[in-house]
């Protein structure tokens, strides 16, 4: 069954901007993934940790992938520019973060969707909003509603990413 995935992508350490680059042209390889939507790059401050502010991104995909097989894309992406998990929120070289899969709920031992936490953070929702102003969390509503909460985190929009104009069909095809 094909469905609207939206991905979040983020890193701190090392060429964090190369990364997320990588990443994109990682998923664009992908044979099952078509690629609907790319927000600007954004700066954040870390969240409930310390270390350097990150970018981040969210991405529209569009795939019939399972979301086990998803979270395994996801992890096999984040290995590949060598993230490690030595404590809990620690900075990281990547983060992709599995945010929704069209409606789908789910609550799993590995995965829970949507993100258990994205209506809580602003460096997902501004760019999530950025591709569809419109967004709805399963279960939580409109996305907008909680940005709305979320003004007590500042979010830089860095703008395009070099290799795509942000939020456009054409350029992500």
């Amino acid at each position: 069954m094909l469905r609207r995935w939206m991905i979040g992508l983020g890193a701190n350490l090392g060429d964090a901007r190369g990364a997320l680059e990588r990443t994109l042209q990682r998923l664009r390889a992908q044979p099952r993934i078509s690629l609907a939507g790319v927000s600007s790059l954004y700066r954040s401050a870390p969240v409930d940790a310390t270390g350097p502010d990150f970018l981040n991104a969210v991405v529209a995909l569009d795939s019939d992938l399972e979301p086990d097989a998803m979270l395994a894309l996801a992890q096999s992406l984040e290995t590949a520019e060598g993230r490690e998990r030595p404590h809990h929120n620690a900075p990281r070289t990547l983060d992709v973060d599995l945010l929704m899969a069209g409606g789908l709920v789910l609550a799993g031992a590995s995965l829970t969707l949507p993100h258990p936490r994205m209506h809580q953070r602003a460096f997902v929702l501004r760019p999530l909003l950025e591709i569809d102003p419109d967004a709805t969390i399963a279960g939580l509503g409109a996305a907008a509603h909680w940005l709305d909460r979320c003004l007590d985190q500042p979010v830089e929009r860095l703008g395009g990413w070099g290799l795509v104009t942000p939020a456009t069909q054409e350029d992500v095809r």
